[in-house]
């Protein structure tokens, strides 16, 4: 299946333009992580969750809820759960059983007044402390930097030149800063699963800057008849449909999930949105471009001529018959 037959579309000739996009969301993103910070959930900050939940044929709503907890001074954060019956999950900043019991004493009795002829239930209870909260957030780190140092190491092996590896790392780098970002300028809650979007958005782009790479790799070694220019643009354009379907079957998902997954759901499915989106640009405009620009200004005259295939993959084909 293609959806474009045969595209002629200059990559490198426009490179510059998405370069320059690029680098305004990453200082734009960088920018709202410095002055804003992310809205951190409990998982990293510390603090209690709980789960309260009324009668299946009750008509409560976030709204009540949280109208009968400012009545007693209770000001939390308060998120709808969709189910069989009304649910809400509060959570609050008191990190030690004592506070967190006294917490949950005060919501439920408030609850009860509000509702006098229902029956709140208290499902769930967690307290995670600000020690737990403080490791959490410092493994997080550690997984996303990991994530980045092994598919820098596994590109770099593949494909037998580390400016490759690096220039995927970069549009990785671009991927997750770009959602990371966005995500702390709208002040969206920053949770583990937003962390695992974060993850995942990782895997599907370097997937798609993989496909453009192999096709770059497999004309430089074959093509002797056209320049560097000429055959990383071709690679990208014989790749786009193939890259802009797989992206599709994804968008698909993720937006069916955005818009009918309910709100525990909405902030995942919009890091998966907005991720795919910028990873399959960046796969496109940015990873093969940055190694043509590479190329260009430190490959010497064989990168401007098919035998760069010398140069750009780090392979030499003499080596390669012997």
């Amino acid at each position: 299946m293609e959806l474009f037959k045969k595209p002629n579309i200059d990559f490198i000739g426009l490179r510059w333009v998405p370069i320059g996009c690029s680098v305004v969301v990453l200082t734009l993103s960088l920018a709202s992580m410095a002055l804003k910070g992310f809205n951190y959930s409990i998982e990293f900050t510390g603090g209690t969750l709980l789960q309260i939940s009324f009668p299946p044929d009750s008509k409560v709503q976030v709204d009540g809820v949280r109208k009968a907890l400012e009545s007693e001074d209770l000001k939390t954060e308060i998120q709808s759960v969709e189910g069989g019956r009304p649910t809400f999950i509060l959570r609050e900043q008191a990190t030690d059983d004592a506070a967190a019991t006294a917490f949950a004493n005060k919501a439920l009795e408030s609850l009860k007044k509000a509702f006098p002829s229902l029956e709140p239930t208290l499902d769930r209870k967690d307290v995670i402390g600000p020690v737990v909260g403080k490791d959490l957030r410092t493994r997080t780190v550690w997984a996303i930097v990991l994530s980045l140092f092994g598919i820098l190491v596994y590109v770099a092996y593949r494909f037998e030149n580390p400016i490759w590896s690096l220039a995927g790392v970069v549009a990785l780098f671009h991927d997750v800063i770009g959602v990371s970002g966005l995500f702390s300028f709208l002040g969206l809650q920053m949770d583990l699963l937003i962390v695992t979007a974060l993850l995942t958005i990782a895997g599907y782009s370097i997937s798609d800057t993989i496909v453009v790479f192999d096709r770059m790799r497999e004309k430089l070694r074959t093509d002797r008849t056209h320049d560097l220019r000429t055959l990383i643009d071709s690679s990208i354009n014989e790749t786009l449909s193939r890259t802009i379907i797989t992206v599709l079957t994804v968008q698909i998902v993720s937006l069916t999930i955005l818009f009918f997954g309910g709100p525990v759901l909405h902030n995942f499915a919009l890091a998966m949105v907005v991720g795919n989106l910028l990873g399959t640009y960046s796969s496109i405009a940015v990873a093969a471009p940055l190694v043509y620009e590479y190329q260009l200004r430190f490959g010497g005259k064989r990168s401007q001529h098919a035998p760069a295939a010398e140069t750009a993959t780090g392979v030499k084909e003499g080596r390669r018959r012997r």
